[in-house]
């Protein structure tokens, strides 16, 4: 059976992912909000209806803003933040369970080892428990 929990705890982890990014990206919040859009529809991480604006992108930031994070932003900043040179880490154990269920979107690996094997480096130990917990969700909602 899925963990429920655990995908509550992603929820409630995608604004600090888009926080995140907004806080060690690169540019103004209307240029970071376009590139992360952007990354979505080229890196075919997800479709956004629309670009959001710099706005958007605060109040998707904000913590109570867990339901209306779209998924492809969230995967989409995860995408991004995992290639930086600023190796940035997920604060809490929320938002490191937001970036394992991201990481396993964005990747679609055929066994938690090979998951585990493509994070950089210096997400390994930091993501372990949140990427198992995020796999055996993942092979939960495969036997739905």
């Amino acid at each position: 059976m899925p963990q429920h929990g655990f995908y509550a705890k992603v929820r409630h982890g995608m604004p600090a992912i888009i926080a995140r990014w907004l806080d060690i990206g690169r540019g103004e919040p209307d240029r970071l909000a376009l590139i992360l859009a952007e990354t979505a529809r080229v890196a075919k991480l997800g479709e956004p209806d629309d670009t959001p604006d710099g706005a958007m992108l605060r109040a998707w930031a904000d913590p109570q803003a867990s339901d209306e994070v779209p998924l492809w932003a969230g995967r989409t900043a995860v995408f991004l933040l995992v290639q930086m040179p600023a190796r940035p880490l997920p604060g809490d154990d929320a938002e490191a369970s937001a970036w394992a269920y991201c990481w396993l979107r964005n990747r679609n690996p055929e066994s938690f080892e090979a998951a585990r094997e493509a994070l950089p480096e210096h997400l390994r130990e930091p993501l372990e428990a949140a990427l198992k917990a995020a796999w055996t969700d993942r092979q939960g909602l495969r036997l739905v």
